[in-house]
């Protein structure tokens, strides 16, 4: 008995340990020099990530925090990550720093919650790093702006699981070159693995919330995920829910201008862009594209989408509700028009059996485009006011089941389901702007 005390108290002993210790960083005691040529690498480090996206609300200044995230477990916020040395990260050494983006730890030594994709940060280069940590402290003007505390209850917000969690599921080295690729491939890859952080809203995550899959190892990798209400679709080439029918140079089009031919950003791919995407060298959405091409379908698409020859039954509700209200922009053949009015008939969104998609952009509309500075005159407004959730249903079960569209029927109770959840898109959208 006395061995089995004494082992139990070791063990004990051993885990509390392990989950309160304070991980190495490679950067402890790295030489630093905040040279302006270091200042201005940081600065395209942090669009490739779109730090903006979680650190910062409108009216408050950038980076400041406040962004709320709602989990299973309750609201978390986002925490203020200017160098402001009160609220701030002003006191954050380097290895502090690359503590918290690479492991998800902070300075104080409490664990963050993997809303901060450190899972994929984690494949940050020692270089990136150092550039964005110059950025943050240098290129940011500090703003004293409170965080604020989860709204997690106890004990669901003790953070020491997450030291267990962090070692079952999050990977802890820096983006090794694939020796059977090529260099644009492997700068492709690094990019959507890491800054990217694409498959925190593209991989489908397990019951422990964590992504199932963290690169191109895995057929689970980028498949699609329902997130916040939005369907993001597959990344992979997969012909009708994924990016099979997009050649390379549409990728880059849509990631640059926002639209092609297939598409036009929404949901949280819209603010993406507008922060984000669109200002990423040629070179670097170029190598984006190449990597995402070649990432093979999960042989569950069927063959790809052709337009129907069958005529349209005009008659139903759904039908005259598209007429109504939908062909006006989307055309009474669905194709819409051009690159700025995105397509309907053939799009990922009409074929996915998941429908939040296409319920959530017609009740809240879409957030404004904004493409080098100039804002997009062609927003989809939002129809919460206008029609019931049968009408949406009806609607978007008639869009979904035309023109060779294979997607479910909607049911009123999803629309009212979303309903309640969402709010309307805001055609004022944060726009970041840097030095």
């Amino acid at each position: 008995m006395t061995c089995l005390a004494l082992g139990g108290v070791v063990l004990v002993a051993g885990g509390a340990w392990f989950a309160n210790r304070v991980p190495y960083s490679p950067l402890a005691d790295a030489p630093m020099e905040l040279s302006p040529a270091l200042i201005e690498k940081g600065e395209y480090v942090a669009r490739l990530g779109d730090c903006v996206a979680c650190h910062s609300v409108a009216g408050n200044p950038p980076f400041s925090g406040g962004l709320e995230m709602a989990t299973p477990m309750g609201s978390i916020f986002a925490t203020n990550i200017t160098p402001d040395k009160r609220s701030g990260i002003g006191n954050y050494s380097l290895d502090d720093f690359d503590r918290a983006v690479r492991q998800g730890v902070a300075a104080d030594g409490h664990r963050l919650y993997p809303a901060m994709p450190y899972p994929s940060f984690a494949t940050f280069s020692d270089d990136d790093v150092k550039a964005l940590y110059a950025f943050f402290m240098k290129g940011v003007t500090p703003a004293d702006v409170t965080n604020k505390q989860s709204e997690i209850p106890w004990p669901l917000n003790m953070r020491w699981p997450l030291a267990l969690w962090n070692a079952a599921f999050a990977d802890s080295a820096p983006y090794q070159a694939k020796p059977g690729q090529d260099e644009q491939w492997n700068r492709g890859a690094y990019i959507v693995q890491g800054p990217g952080h694409c498959g925190s809203c593209h991989t489908p995550r397990s019951i422990t919330m964590n992504e199932k899959a963290l690169d191109e190892r895995s057929p689970a990798y980028l498949s699609g995920a329902l997130i916040d209400g939005w369907y993001a679709p597959s990344l992979r080439q997969d012909p009708n829910i994924g990016l099979g029918r997009w050649s390379e140079p549409e990728i880059v089009q849509y990631l640059k201008t926002g639209r092609n031919v297939h598409s036009v950003v929404t949901g949280s791919m819209t603010e993406a862009f507008n922060n984000s995407t669109q200002y990423m060298t040629d070179n670097d959405l170029g190598a984006i594209a190449h990597y995402l091409v070649s990432l093979p379908g999960n042989g569950k698409d069927g063959s790809p989408w052709t337009p129907s020859p069958a005529p349209v039954a005009w008659s139903s509700p759904g039908a005259k509700t598209y007429l109504a209200k939908c062909s006006s922009c989307h055309g009474q053949d669905c194709r819409g028009q051009g690159q700025w009015i995105p397509p309907l008939a053939g799009a990922s969104s009409s074929m996915f059996n998941e429908s939040a998609t296409g319920i959530n952009a017609t009740l809240n509309g879409s957030d404004r485009v904004i493409a080098g500075g100039v804002p997009d005159a062609y927003r989809m407004p939002p129809y919460r006011n206008q029609l019931t959730d049968q009408e949406i249903a009806d609607v978007l079960t008639f869009v979904r089941s035309t023109w060779g569209n294979q997607g479910d029927a909607v049911e009123a109770k999803e629309v009212r389901t979303l309903r309640d959840k969402t709010d309307p898109a805001s055609p004022d959208p944060i726009i970041l702007q840097m030095r």
